[in-house]
């Protein structure tokens, strides 16, 4: 297991350095819809800053970005997204060609290669910057097969640390297989992830998902939910024919290894809170309101 001294220096801070504590600070007080000058002085920078700031980094401003994390418009995306999975279908979202706004085309891994915990399977692996922080990103010669990120004390969630346990966190899933620290190999796939520029039908993202068969079958069923929109645990669980199933489906979103691609941060509790994320309540903050920029920017 490679300690974090054998991986080269991470990169200079980026915008989500910042808006990261903002976010902890929005986080813990939302429901009193702070002002930008509360905001501001929480991150030590000056109104006009922070405007700038969230502008150049979702394209909204800090007052829409928000009203688009609270729980009144999460209720108000779940009421217009209620039936997202089956007129997912309807639409075409679920041939081979655009699953969702990402343009992905996936596989899965047969039962055999997850049992043998990944035996045989040679991963590649490497860490980029992204808009959400410092990304992990896994790859096989057949597609993505992991995205994670590394997290810090103030994103929160179940590993916290540096490169090293986010690492460690991803090897998890699959002990046996074969790791390479080799992000010449990973590079264009954090672009093509993180520029929706290049989200286009012409350049599918390929993705390997390997997991057990019911791990899978939500996966392929997150794939559906399109950007701007959401759906619950419950009805993910009814579109995989298994209505009881709402605790089991949150486990295996929980487990997805695929962060915002396979996009687990689109499920929600029924009541339209933001329940919890394996990369931290601050991430999944922050990614939905990212995306409500890109979405915003769509309907302009």
């Amino acid at each position: 297991m490679p300690a974090e001294a054998d991986f080269p220096v991470a990169a200079p801070g980026s915008d989500y350095d910042t808006v990261r504590r903002i976010l902890a600070y929005i986080t813990h007080n939302w429901r009193e819809q702070p002002t930008i000058e509360a905001i501001a002085d929480a991150a030590g920078a000056t109104p006009t800053d922070v405007h700038h700031l969230f502008r150049r980094w979702c394209g909204l401003t800090p007052k829409a970005f928000l009203q688009a994390i609270t729980l009144d418009n999460a209720k108000g995306l779940l009421a217009s997204s209620a039936s997202i999975l089956d007129t997912s279908y309807e639409v075409g979202l679920s041939g081979p060609g655009r699953l969702h706004d990402l343009f992905v085309t996936h596989e899965a891994m047969s039962p055999g290669e997850w049992k043998t915990g990944g035996e045989g399977l040679r991963l590649s692996y490497g860490f980029h910057e992204s808009p959400f922080g410092e990304a992990l990103i896994v790859v096989t010669d057949r597609g993505l097969a992991g995205l994670g990120w590394v997290s810090t004390s103030v994103d929160g969630g179940k590993v916290v640390g540096g490169r090293a346990e986010a690492l460690a966190d991803m090897m998890r899933r699959w002990p046996h297989a074969d790791y390479r620290f080799d992000p010449a190999s990973t590079r264009a796939y954090a672009g093509r992830i993180f520029d929706p520029n290049a989200w286009a039908s012409e350049t599918p993202l390929r993705v390997v998902l390997i997991g057990t068969d019911f791990e899978v079958r939500v996966w392929e069923t997150l794939l559906r939910i399109p950007v701007g929109c959401a759906t619950t645990y419950g009805e993910v669980a009814s579109h995989i024919g298994k209505p009881t199933a709402a605790r089991a489906v949150g486990a295996a979103v929980g487990k997805n290894p695929i962060s915002f691609v396979v996009p687990c941060h689109r499920v929600i509790g029924k009541s339209g809170a933001l329940t919890g994320y394996h990369w931290g309540l601050t991430r999944k903050r922050a990614i939905l309101g990212w995306e409500a920029g890109q979405t915003a920017g769509e309907a302009a």
